[in-house]
């Protein structure tokens, strides 16, 4: 008997210890990013990303703009549901479907937030990172995962320096 409960206690503790390790991070959406970054104390990141039109890329796609520059591309589906456009005005749309009309969100720059929404884990930028969170280590980074759409997006040229004093949203330094 003494045998069967070590053999349990130890399968119990390996298959917990293997969970840790194999961790997989989820989508949470904006709605979870807004009930800590809405403050001035914060930064307001969430009302910056609400009022940009990284909030409103996938709405885009139903314009009727939207629909006729697909058909002069010679597009045979709609934007809405085409993957070529979902790629940059929804990024989710495979990984958490659930999102897509977020467009461009919170998670889709900085990481699936299941794990790093934590407070305890939010108060430390390292331990955030180390939960999925992801962290630009410099503008050249922030500039690569921007260009990873908008470069030549739609045959109009981007300026970076420009757009990113429009939408970026850091927090506040602590005093």
């Amino acid at each position: 008997m003494k045998r069967v409960l070590s053999l349990l206690i130890i399968c119990t503790a390996f298959f917990f210890i293997i969970s840790l390790f194999s961790q997989e991070f989820t989508y949470v959406g904006a709605a979870k990013c807004k009930i800590c970054h809405k403050s001035e104390k914060q930064g307001k990141q969430f009302l910056i990303w609400e009022e940009s039109t990284h909030s409103k890329s996938f709405a885009a796609l139903t314009s009727e703009e939207a629909i006729q520059a697909a058909k002069d591309a010679g597009m045979e589906s709609a934007p809405a549901e085409s993957q070529e456009c979902l790629n940059c005005h929804a990024p989710l749309f495979e990984k958490a479907a659930d999102f897509k009309e977020e467009g461009v969100t919170c998670e889709v720059c900085h990481g699936p937030g299941s794990t790093y929404k934590k407070l305890s884990i939010m108060k430390s930028r390292e331990e955030s990172a180390k939960n999925g969170l992801i962290v630009y280590d410099s503008p050249e980074a922030i500039k690569k995962q921007c260009l990873s759409c908008h470069e030549n997006a739609h045959g109009k040229a981007f300026d970076f320096e420009a757009k990113w004093a429009k939408i970026k949203h850091p927090v506040p330094e602590k005093e």
